[in-house]
């Protein structure tokens, strides 16, 4: 799989658990204290996420890192 699919795929994931949770953008934003615009960038497949950011989103959802790779 190439990377950009990679990301984009991994970026639906977690755009999946947000909306499952109903859990707006601000909201995950302050809960894993990521910024904002980084999310949405990440959501859409846009950016490389880095370990501990993924971390800090599946923690708010309480879920394991696994489940977005």
């Amino acid at each position: 799989m190439d990377n950009s699919k990679y990301l984009k795929d991994m970026g639906n994931k977690i755009k999946a658990a947000r909306k499952a949770r109903k859990i707006g953008l601000p909201t995950l934003s302050k809960q894993c204290n990521v910024d904002m615009s980084n999310l949405w960038f990440i959501e859409n497949g846009e950016s490389n996420i880095h370990i501990l950011t993924l971390k800090s989103i599946a923690d708010v959802f309480g879920m394991d890192v696994k489940e977005f790779l």
